[in-house]
């Protein structure tokens, strides 16, 4: 189908609120590795991986293979048979999650697993309140969208009563006007203060992403985790941590981004990276807090533990333990950052360089003093760059942060290729900036 047609139908028939990147908007054919080709034949650098989800690059060899060997054996069946494929990756999440994480509970989605997770938080605890982040993003349900601190991504009044927004641990623009080496991470203290004024005293759980992805790859001081579990173990809550951007070496070093401050969460939601495309989320906890669950009630999930998603993530693991380990990640993710970093000394516009491994952000703005946000000017990256062939995300509250993020198998080819892009981009831009 020709990109005229192919535009012409999304018009016609979805909805008008889909998001499509790009002023002249662009229908992609097929992938390989690092690339894609849109349906008139121009390759292109995929420095976004599907927001986060092609975790080993587009239609790899094994993951295929496993897919359709699957596809010949059995499509569905619910989880009410068990099924070799279910049970093997729930054995082999649970020898990457740290510390007493063991047990799974398979769905669909992002937003599924973090509705799980409240769910299991609330059984657990016999308590209803939910402690979150502002310029949190935690799925598109009614639930995902009463905790997310974006009014951008919130869609009429579904508001869901007990939930309770503590400050984030912006440090580029921290709320309360401080500076990072003498704030004492007064962010953090701000949970208890949430906790104290607006709650009953007892909650339920404390829901974070390590690095906060729509949010603009807002990551926190080092600090941080450590002192907000406590106060949340205090307060008689669960820590829920929110891994579907994070998750599966995206941080470099560690499986999932918690790991960087040594804190065992309680419950732990994944999703994107975890079957390189096919549709999966997961929701781990200890096998005491889930054996809560047992005589409260039924919960299902009609295609969480489907046999072919879950062959895929089973590949998808197997490729990013030969091929793109956590320490693979770590070293080529140092070589982005650093090539940022320099690009942060050429263009006044770059405010803030911030994350971690592959997941890496630039904060946009008019100018350093002021910080005030530069929308217009990541547009204008983001045609230039599509113009000289990489695909990049962007995010953050104010529009104004571009999201860097390539499949894991990414290498130092694959980087310096990006960075050359990004730099004749942002030369270009800033000659009409």
């Amino acid at each position: 189908m020709k990109k005229e047609a192919i535009l012409a139908k999304q018009k016609d028939y979805l909805w008008p609120n889909h998001i499509l990147y790009y002023t002249d908007p662009l229908p992609l054919d097929h992938g390989d590795g690092l690339y894609v080709w849109d349906v008139d034949g121009v390759q292109y650098l995929d420095f976004f991986a599907g927001i986060l989800t092609n975790s080993v690059g587009h239609n790899h060899p094994h993951v295929v293979e496993s897919i359709r060997h699957q596809l010949d054996k059995l499509v569905h069946s619910s989880t009410l048979y068990p099924n070799e494929t279910h049970v093997t990756l729930a054995e082999k999440i649970s020898s990457l999650v740290p510390g007493k994480l063991q047990t799974s509970f398979f769905t669909n989605s992002g937003t599924e697993a973090n509705e799980t997770a409240v769910m299991l938080a609330k059984a657990y605890t016999g308590e209803q309140e939910i402690v979150a982040l502002r310029h949190g993003y935690s799925g598109r349900s009614a639930l995902g969208m009463s905790l997310m601190g974006h009014s951008t991504w919130r869609i009429g009044s579904s508001e869901i009563p007990g939930i309770k927004h503590a400050i984030n641990p912006y440090c580029y623009r921290c709320p309360l006007k401080m500076k990072p080496d003498t704030c004492g991470v007064a962010c953090a203290e701000d949970v208890e203060d949430v906790i104290r004024t607006t709650t009953s005293g007892r909650i339920a759980g404390f829901l974070a992403e390590p690095i906060q992805g729509v949010g603009g790859f807002i990551t926190p001081p080092d600090e941080y985790f450590s002192i907000v579990s406590e106060i949340v173990k205090h307060y008689g809550g669960l820590f829920i941590c929110d891994e579907v951007q994070t998750g599966f070496g995206r941080t470099g070093h560690h499986w999932f981004g918690i790991d960087h401050w040594n804190i065992e969460p309680d419950i732990m939601t994944m999703a994107k990276g975890i079957a390189n495309g096919m549709p999966m989320g997961n929701t781990v906890t200890t096998v005491d807090i889930a054996s809560q669950l047992v005589g409260k009630g039924l919960s299902i999930s009609t295609f969480g533990g489907n046999p072919v998603s879950c062959a895929s993530s089973l590949s998808t693991i197997e490729v990013l333990e030969k091929e793109a380990n956590p320490d693979h990640v770590a070293d080529v993710g140092n070589a982005l950052r650093l090539g940022l970093e320099k690009l942060q000394e050429r263009y006044s516009f770059i405010g803030d360089v911030r994350g971690k491994g592959l997941m890496q952000g630039l904060e946009l703005v008019q100018d350093r003093k002021s910080k005030e946000p530069a929308p217009k000017v990541v547009d204008m990256i983001f045609e230039a760059t599509k113009e000289r062939g990489l695909l990049i995300g962007k995010g953050g509250l104010y529009s104004n942060v571009l999201r860097i993020s390539p499949p894991l198998t990414a290498n130092h080819q694959h980087i310096d290729e990006a960075l050359g892009i990004l730099d004749d981009a942002f030369r270009l831009v800033q000659r009409d900036f």
